[in-house]
């Protein structure tokens, strides 16, 4: 028998039931990196530091996805909670709607202002040329990149998380075939890792249409006709405002860290900090996936008013976070030369970086996964300024301070110290509204 968002949690339950978006989101988080495999070990390091300038503006324009995605679905786990299933279907509906129109506008704007922005980055020479058309193909691919993480959030609210998993491994799989052939087989560099990126968004983000959309969909969300209605619509970006500043914060920091790296090791520091991303990625994922999964949970007990089984989810899903990150930072530390070698082993001076830098950065993720839990278990109780605030700081001001600062005194070490020292300040963040907000939410 499927496990129900009303059900009570056990730790086992809880784990069963998240697993499906663990596996999604690192899936997600592997197929993405299997671009830079390819480009660093088919193209050069020219190519992974262009792919690596233009990548956060292509993912700060489509951001919209996981507001809508995560804040409507906290929005919709409430209303399911309060038994009105019928608005929160017309609701969803509005929401996927609103996000697919976004993203045409958008993708269509960013297309037209992308040369700028890639000297704006600090692109300069051969980099300029390779980052615009890796960046255009992308852009192309928008619409359903936003559709695509969109619906990773609502299948777990419609309570198929494993079809949501079905749906990203045939993405993934299609990005990591379309790679081997067009730039491992076909040799079309940098243009073929575009395209078969943007062909896995077209998968993960289009097929969720037809199964929402079919009369033999059993989930608990179905395509309904709507109402444009404007109060829902602020409210979900509201509550999904702390993915919006994790997204853009993330991606406009990492603009400033390829600017700092530019001026400290050029070219190589970009490649060592592309690598850095990737692997990140992944560790982060199971983090995200967690709190993806678990965040519908808490946003229907929360709407139920079942407090009891809120502070159960709440203590579980704490201790099970804060193992993660333990066993991230030990697996990290141990792997650092195998995973290294995986992007950069065809140069010893690269790979000598990668491994130093990572053995700092890993540190962070020590407590990156309590504060990523932290912003999404506020926006799952609807408090979007709280969840905002959260990732705002944790993932923009104390990131950006500390890498105007600490590279003065510590060269290239600096930068990587920068993401422990912000993960640090933002923990003891995180653990202040948790123990004030405490009361207020019953938990």
């Amino acid at each position: 028998m499927d496990i129900q968002l009303s059900d009570h949690f056990t730790t086992r339950r809880l784990i069963k039931f998240v697993f499906p978006s663990i596996i999604m989101m690192i899936f997600t988080s592997i197929y993405g990196v299997v671009d830079g495999v390819f480009v660093s070990n088919f193209c050069g390091k020219t190519a992974l530091a262009a792919v690596n300038i233009i990548y956060p503006f292509v993912m700060v324009t489509g951001v919209a996805g996981f507001m809508f995605g995560t804040g409507g679905s906290a929005l919709v786990g409430k209303i399911m909670g309060e038994g009105k299933r019928e608005y929160a279907n017309s609701l969803f509906t509005l929401l996927t709607v609103v996000t697919t129109v976004f993203g045409i506008i958008v993708s269509i704007i960013a297309i037209i202002f992308i040369e700028p922005a890639t000297r704006l980055l600090g692109a300069e020479g051969e980099l300029v040329p390779l980052c615009v058309e890796y960046g255009i193909i992308l852009l192309i691919f928008q619409a359903p990149f936003m559709t695509q993480c969109f619906f990773q959030s609502f299948f777990v609210t419609a309570e198929r998380p494993k079809l949501g998993l079905i749906v990203i491994v045939a993405a993934g799989l299609t990005n990591i075939v379309g790679d081997a052939v067009l730039v491992g087989a076909l040799d079309w560099g940098i243009w073929g890792a575009g395209i078969a990126t943007g062909l896995s968004q077209v998968v993960g983000g289009v097929l969720p249409f037809f199964y929402f959309a079919s009369k033999k969909n059993t989930s608990a969300l179905h395509f309904r006709k709507f109402n444009f209605e404007i109060k829902p619509l602020i409210k979900s970006a509201g509550n999904g405002l702390s993915e919006l500043m994790t997204n853009v914060s993330m991606n406009l920091v990492s603009m400033l860290y390829n600017l700092e790296l530019l001026k400290i090791a050029g070219e190589d520091g970009i490649a060592v900090y592309c690598v850095m991303l990737y692997l990140n990625f992944v560790f982060v994922a199971m983090f995200i996936g967690f709190t993806m999964g678990s965040a519908p949970i808490v946003s229907f007990h929360y709407g139920a008013k079942n407090h009891a089984e809120l502070h159960n989810l709440f203590k579980k899903s704490f201790v099970i976070v804060a193992l993660f990150g333990a066993f991230v930072v030990l697996f990290a530390e141990v792997c650092a030369v195998p995973l290294s070698k995986i992007f950069v082993g065809y140069d010893e001076r690269l790979m000598a970086m990668t491994v130093h830098g990572l053995r700092i950065y890993a540190l962070s993720f020590l407590v990156n996964g309590i504060n990523i839990y932290a912003s999404s278990f506020f926006t799952a109780l609807n408090n979007g300024l709280i969840s905002g605030l959260l990732s705002f700081l944790r993932t923009c001001a104390f990131q950006v301070v500390a890498v105007l600062i600490l590279p003065i005194y510590f060269g290239l070490d600096g930068v990587w110290m920068s993401v422990c020292i912000a993960e640090l300040i933002a923990f003891v963040i995180s653990m202040i509204f948790f123990v004030t907000q405490r009361k207020r939410y019953n938990y």
